[in-house]
């Protein structure tokens, strides 16, 4: 509530969305989490933050955040962000390019399983569309951000998935096919809107020719993620392959590309002291059994099945929303799902779906989770600015709710 009163309350105060920087709002409310810690020391104090900060899988998500912001500086220096936006231009049609995105948004992030790195494998070449087609830069990085959560959402090598199903001890296939009653209907509802969208497009001047050289870095990138490649991988790969096309291509100086690198790590530094402090922020907020608490008041007033899918939903929306991140959210309410699965015989199928789904909307609607900040980051946005044009996550709520409120009830 600190961090939402002074970033929120102070910006619409101010009507300006960058008064108060996100990182200085992380940091004011963390020091309070901190000195909410009875009866230690500061050191103790410090200790418990830096071990919430200190998870395995935030580690992993700030070298793909290093990673990916190391190989977007480095493609556009050499060119090949360019490169790949005349090949866009060539091969779609101006009509389909938001739907185009969309789709290779969602078949990218089904195949790798993160979408993370999803988006900081297409937003770089998001943003050159967006200026070719004249399309607003907001709504072109959030058709990519839509469609990462689409794969995240139904991937087998997903960590949501992996954590869903194991929390409720069900199959991936059958929380796959659960998932995908909800999942398709809302992305092909989401496909038409973009190809009406896209009637009223055009592509302003002539694609030069294309540079297939300059190409090959996102060509790689793009095919070992569809092979299922690791992300890490994937990314360094894509950041050697800049090097090397740009010692074959000529004109090459390697510490300019050094120097590229550098200011793309450096540019992700703020979505890393972000990470860290909103995790060590939560990791406070569980020591002292905040959590815990409020997820036992939600589930006092439960009534049928219907009311325990609903709450199984509040669960993971909320957590998502106090963790801003979709896994540990699921991490976190998964044994309690698990419980109100037993004493209302739900399906377990259906839980990891409401789990994985709900977690997935939240993730995908709040400005502090990875995904925005990543992909605002590397478009030079404000991620409040890309959230109106978040069509795909809202329109999986809305799908995910109705499934709740209009869907047959089975027994496993």
């Amino acid at each position: 509530m600190v961090f939402l009163g002074l970033y929120l309350a102070l910006s619409l105060l101010a009507r300006d969305f960058y008064a108060v920087p996100i990182t200085v709002a992380f940091l004011l409310s963390s020091v309070y989490s901190v000195c909410l810690v009875r009866g230690k020391g500061l050191d103790e104090r410090a200790r418990v933050f830096s071990k919430g900060a200190a998870q395995g899988d935030l580690l992993l998500m700030i070298w793909i955040f290093i990673l990916a912001g190391a190989f977007a500086s480095t493609a556009k220096h050499i060119g090949s962000v360019e490169a790949t936006v005349d090949l866009c231009l060539i091969l779609l049609p101006p009509r389909l390019i938001l739907a185009s995105v969309f789709l290779a948004s969602c078949l990218v992030s089904l195949s790798v399983g993160t979408s993370v790195g999803t988006i900081a494998a297409l937003t770089p070449v998001s943003l050159g569309l967006a200026q070719a087609s004249g399309t607003e830069l907001p709504l072109m990085v959030a058709t990519v951000v839509g469609g990462a959560f689409f794969g995240d959402n139904l991937s087998f090598i997903s960590d949501t998935t992996i954590v869903a199903t194991r929390t409720q001890g069900c199959r991936m296939r059958d929380k796959f096919r659960t998932n995908l009653r909800v999942a398709l209907p809302a992305a092909i509802v989401v496909l038409l809107l973009y190809v009406a969208m896209g009637c009223k497009m055009s592509v302003g001047g002539e694609a030069r020719q294309v540079n297939w050289m300059l190409v090959a870095p996102y060509l790689l990138v793009l095919v070992t993620a569809l092979c299922g490649v690791n992300v890490l991988t994937v990314l360094v790969l894509g950041i050697g392959s800049t090097c090397l096309v740009g010692c074959l291509d000529g004109g090459f100086q390697f510490f300019r590309w050094m120097g590229a690198m550098g200011e793309g790590i450096m540019g992700m530094s703020e979505l890393i002291i972000v990470t860290l402090l909103a995790a060590g922020m939560t990791g406070v907020i569980r020591h002292l059994g905040g959590i815990d608490f409020l997820l036992s008041r939600l589930t006092r007033r439960i009534r049928g099945r219907r009311g325990a899918e609903l709450t199984v939903a509040a669960l993971a929306v909320f957590t998502d929303f106090c963790t801003a991140n979709n896994t540990i959210a699921i991490l976190t309410v998964g044994s309690l799902a698990k419980e109100i699965t037993l004493k209302f015989r739900l399906d377990p199928r259906r839980t990891a779906s409401l789990l994985d789904t709900f977690s997935c909307f939240a993730q995908g609607i709040i400005p502090y989770g990875a995904q925005l900040l990543i992909a605002s980051g590397l478009a030079g946005l404000n991620p409040l600015q890309i959230i109106p044009y978040l069509y795909y996550p809202m329109v999986l709520g809305v799908a995910a709710l109705l499934s709740i409120l209009l869907g047959k009830r089975t027994k496993n």
